[in-house]
C-alpha cells in the first residue's frame, strides 16, 4: 500500500485528468473521514456529471474505486460533485430509517432497491446502527435489493 502523502495525491491527480477528458471545467478537492476520502468536484460545468440521476458521478466513482481499490484498504472513495451525492445518501438514510420502522411495527420484511452496492452499503450501515433489525442483499448485479427485517 502506497503512503498516505502520496496516494491522496495520485487520486486527486487522476480524477482531475478524467475530469479534464470528460470536457469538464471542475476544481477537485480531496476531503479526508474517518471511514472514507471524498473526492468534491465544483465549479461552473457540474450539469454533465449530474445528468440522468448522476450515472456519470457514478461511473467515475466505480473506475476510481477500481484502480485504487487496492491502495485505499478499508476506508471507499466517494466522488461527489456539488453535494449530489450528499443530498442522495440522505434520501437513501432517510427511507432505510422509515423502512427500519415498518418493519418493526409490522413485523413484515421491507426491500428497497433496486441499488447500486454503494447505496446498499448506506441501507447496511443505517440497519446495523438500528440494532433490532437485520438486513440481506438479495437478487444478481444491478438488480440487487436490501431486505430490512426483524431481529
Amino acid at each position: 500500500m502506497s503512503s498516505e502523502a502520496d496516494f491522496l495525491p495520485r487520486v486527486k491527480a487522476f480524477v482531475e485528468r478524467a475530469v479534464v477528458g470528460m470536457g469538464l471545467r471542475l476544481d477537485t478537492e480531496i476531503v479526508e473521514a474517518d471511514d472514507h476520502v471524498r473526492i468534491e468536484l465544483s465549479g461552473d460545468d457540474p450539469e454533465p456529471m449530474l445528468r440522468r440521476k448522476g450515472e456519470a458521478l457514478d461511473a467515475l466513482q466505480h473506475v476510481v474505486n477500481s484502480v485504487f481499490r487496492h491502495e485505499v484498504g478499508d476506508r471507499r472513495l466517494v466522488v461527489d460533485c456539488d453535494g449530489f451525492r450528499r443530498a442522495k445518501d440522505r434520501e437513501v438514510r432517510q427511507m432505510a430509517r422509515f423502512l427500519i420502522d415498518k418493519a418493526r411495527t409490522s413485523g413484515v420484511p421491507q426491500q428497497i432497491g433496486p441499488l447500486n452496492s454503494y447505496a446498499r452499503r448506506l441501507v447496511h450501515l443505517e440497519v446495523a446502527e438500528a440494532g433490532d433489525v437485520q438486513s440481506s442483499s438479495q437478487g444478481d448485479g444491478a438488480t440487487k435489493m436490501v431486505v430490512i427485517s426483524r431481529k
